[in-house]
């Protein structure tokens, strides 16, 4: 039961993170929808929402979801830039650590 529960807890705590759940169907929002997205004027004149404020607001979020996007892609490329400096740090040591098993 205690198992079960720090997964629960787990899965809260890293709504973004590979650990949560998503069906097949999700698709992560992209700028591109937001800025493509329309919203029909209501029937009847005055009511609902104002277009132009709903048009700068949706620029707004693509706005803020591009730069997101942005860090996310550095964040990734910084992330492989150091995984491969490891793998090369760690071939190196293996490699002398062998070395030096032979030499004896």
């Amino acid at each position: 039961m205690r198992v079960f529960l720090r997964r629960i807890r787990r899965r809260q705590r890293s709504v973004l993170g590979s650990a949560c759940y998503r069906s097949a169907a999700y698709h992560p929002l992209r700028p591109w929808q937001v800025l493509d997205r329309q919203i029909l004027s209501t029937r009847l004149g005055r009511r609902g929402l104002d277009p132009r404020e709903v048009r700068e607001f949706l620029d707004r979020v693509a706005g803020d979801l591009a730069a997101v996007y942005d860090a996310l892609a550095q964040s990734r490329g910084e992330t492989d830039r150091i995984k491969n400096a490891l793998r090369r740090w760690q071939s190196e040591q293996a490699r002398e650590r062998n070395e030096r098993g032979y030499d004896r």
